[in-house]
């Protein structure tokens, strides 16, 4: 889907385009399987920020431990 974002690419929707859609849409609105921290476990923080806002995951062991924007 992000092709559809370039310039100069010819806007083609066809079935795979929509189940992407689908697919993002189901995952943007179900609501998120956070985990519990483990104690000796390390901890990874994924951030990325513009001008107006930043978003970041906490996890551990590929676990989303919490999110925050």
């Amino acid at each position: 889907m992000t092709k559809l974002t370039q310039k100069g690419i010819k806007y083609d929707w066809g079935e795979k385009k929509e189940n992407a859609f689908q697919l993002i849409k189901q995952k943007l609105c179900s609501a998120p399987i956070l985990a519990l921290p483990e104690g000796s476990e390390y901890f990874v923080v994924y951030c990325d920020a513009l001008h107006k806002g930043l978003g970041s995951v906490l996890m551990q062991r590929e676990k989303v431990i919490a999110y925050a924007s």
